[in-house]
């Protein structure tokens, strides 16, 4: 073994034992309100990574003013769906615009990927691109921002290598986040769909910055996906329910009801944000949903 991999071992080792991040303590659990992710209204954006697309219609700006619509309490933003470049003055624009609707900013997103070693060319790409959303985030004054710990992964490198690469690369952008104010929630999603690799990445982090995006049906296929929900719901820093589930990485309906319970045990606070992604217009299915969540978080 050379001197870097086993003095990273060796630190990896010292993360989860001595440092490692614990679930949040809080007294009880407190629901702010129901939000609305910007990837709900996908297929009527205007904009995808930062190109004009066929048919969209919706500017950011419209987004809030549909969830000010639906009686919603916040919003979660995600860089998809902005212009390129982005000014300073159309962040403000918006958090000014979200404030006259009385919607909080429940939190943003972006599609990073940390899974190439460090110092690669790869990786300084997408550490440039995190850099430059977490400071238009800071702008709109976001507390929380979804980051993914690897996608889209490089083919021939095994899963203990990625582990390795996502926890130096979140290191990293952890630090730059805490400067900027703002706590990184590591989303459940893709390499991650692992729960047992989101407690080991966790567990090797020293940093108060840093919780999770607790997202109700990204997850390995599992005969019981509530039970793997309820590992991470400690750590949850925003909680994201979708219509469907996956049990045995089949769809099925999800029981809202079972999942504000897990919140509940966990002594959750904070904003219950609902994301939808099923064939139905988007415009008519989203009402549907939320009554019945807005019941269970009452």
């Amino acid at each position: 073994m050379n001197v870097k991999r086993r003095t990273f071992l060796s630190t990896a080792a010292l993360a989860s034992t001595a440092h490692a991040i614990e679930p949040f303590s809080r007294d009880a659990a407190k629901f702010s309100g129901l939000g609305l992710t910007t990837y709900s209204l996908k297929r009527h954006m205007k904009w995808w990574w930062g190109k004009q697309t066929e048919n969209g219609e919706l500017e950011m700006a419209d987004f809030l003013d549909y969830c000010a619509g639906l009686g919603l309490e916040g919003a979660e933003i995600t860089s998809y769906f902005f212009p390129e470049p982005l000014e300073k003055r159309e962040i403000h624009a918006l958090k000014r615009q979200a404030h006259l609707l009385g919607l909080d900013i429940t939190g943003a997103a972006m599609g990073n990927n940390f899974a190439f070693p460090p110092g690669s060319d790869e990786n300084l790409g997408h550490m440039k691109y995190f850099r430059t959303w977490i400071d238009h985030f800071a702008e709109l004054g976001a507390p929380v921002v979804r980051v993914f710990a690897a996608r889209g992964l490089p083919k021939g490198v095994s899963d203990e290598k990625i582990i390795e690469n996502v926890i130096a690369n979140l290191n990293e952008a952890l630090a730059y986040a805490e400067k900027r104010g703002v706590m990184l929630g590591l989303e459940n999603h893709d390499f991650v769909k692992n729960i047992d690799y989101l407690l080991r990445i966790l567990k090797a982090i020293d940093s108060k910055w840093l919780g999770v995006i607790w997202d109700s049906a990204n997850l390995s296929p599992s005969p019981d996906p509530y039970a793997q929900l309820e590992r991470i719901a400690p750590y949850a820093v925003t909680a994201q329910v979708k219509v469907m589930t996956k049990v045995n990485g089949e769809d099925t309906p999800a029981d809202y009801a079972r999942l504000v319970k897990i919140l509940r045990e966990a002594n959750y606070r904070g904003y219950l944000i609902f994301e939808y992604e099923e064939d139905e217009d988007p415009y008519t299915a989203i009402p549907k949903h939320l009554p019945e969540l807005r019941k269970l978080i009452s």
